[in-house]
């Protein structure tokens, strides 16, 4: 029995899948298990690859570009892409790499901003709605109801309007169209918790409705939230570019992709670089932000395991 009883702890320590003693073992566990999904799944290392690639690119554009990017040169317009110039130049002669580099940091900009006034709000509205219910529940989903049931960039088109056109009221106008899923995920998870037994517990404890939902509800709700607001970059990134390709976003000279595309558009049959290089960025950072949140919730959901 006692060779038993040692044999079976022996194999429980061994097992990769025991309970960490530490914090730092259950992240070092945790990292593990990134690293693991990382590797089995190619599709999500490519995005995480392409998003980190935006990173670095904004952070060292000043190292990374070849030529200053809003430096005209008219003898050199509409040039092919060349040694001299790797994507070509446009119609005022300027280099279109060094204008992708830079509007690498604008694009950046956006979706952090976006990001950082989006998910407090949509998990602000959908934790309490979804926590008192009744008059408050909906009060708060009438009016995600209201932005839901217009297109998100013909809502967008008339906070420009309204706010004007420019890149801090692109920003705005985004961030107002793009926390209603954010609060509707956050509503449909916190009504599954509401009933828990842990929040029972802490509510017969005495516990305030606000310590309830800022610190048992809400971090249970965020993984979903995270991964939705990381596919939701592409919709982001797509609707910053369609604004800047109206002139209602990143003004000139400012070197912002859906711009670089509208200006180039007039020269497109002779001079298919103008159009062709922005467009595949957009599509591909699009796409990277796609695979990079459909990794998440591999990586984030429990029942994935």
């Amino acid at each position: 029995m006692i060779a038993n009883m040692s044999s079976s702890q022996s194999t429980a320590k061994q097992r990769p899948d025991a309970v960490p003693s530490s914090s730092l073992g259950a992240l070092y566990k945790s990292s593990l298990r990134v690293l693991r999904h990382l590797i089995y799944n190619p599709m999500t290392l490519v995005g995480s690859l392409v998003a980190l690639l935006l990173v670095v690119v904004a952070c060292f554009a000043p190292w990374i570009a070849t030529h200053d990017p809003l430096l005209q040169n008219l003898a050199n317009a509409l040039q092919a892409p060349s040694a001299a110039h790797w994507f070509g130049t446009d119609e005022y002669g300027r280099d279109i790499f060094s204008r992708l580099v830079y509007g690498a940091r604008v694009t950046l900009y956006i979706i952090a901003l976006v990001t950082i006034i989006v998910g407090p709000i949509g998990l602000f509205i959908g934790t309490v709605s979804g926590y008192f219910g009744g008059i408050v529940d909906t009060l708060f989903m009438r009016i995600t109801d209201i932005f839901i049931s217009f297109p998100s960039l013909v809502l967008a088109l008339a906070f420009i309007a309204a706010l004007g056109p420019g890149l801090e009221q692109a920003v705005i106008a985004i961030a107002l169209t793009s926390w209603p899923p954010i609060a509707r995920l956050a509503r449909a998870e916190t009504l599954s918790l509401r009933k828990a037994d842990f929040v029972v517990a802490v509510e017969l404890q005495g516990a305030s409705s606000t310590r309830i939902i800022l610190r048992h509800i809400v971090p249970m709700c965020m993984p979903s939230v995270i991964v939705r607001l990381t596919m939701n970059m592409a919709g982001i990134i797509l609707t910053a570019a369609a604004l800047g390709f109206l002139g209602l976003g990143a003004q000139a000279p400012l070197p912002e992709w859906g711009a670089m595309i509208s200006t180039g558009r007039r020269y497109m049959l002779e001079c298919w670089w103008l159009v062709a290089v922005p467009g595949a960025a957009i599509m591909l950072v699009s796409l990277a932000f796609n695979l990079l949140g459909d990794g998440l919730r591999d990586i984030l959901d429990p029942r994935s395991e």
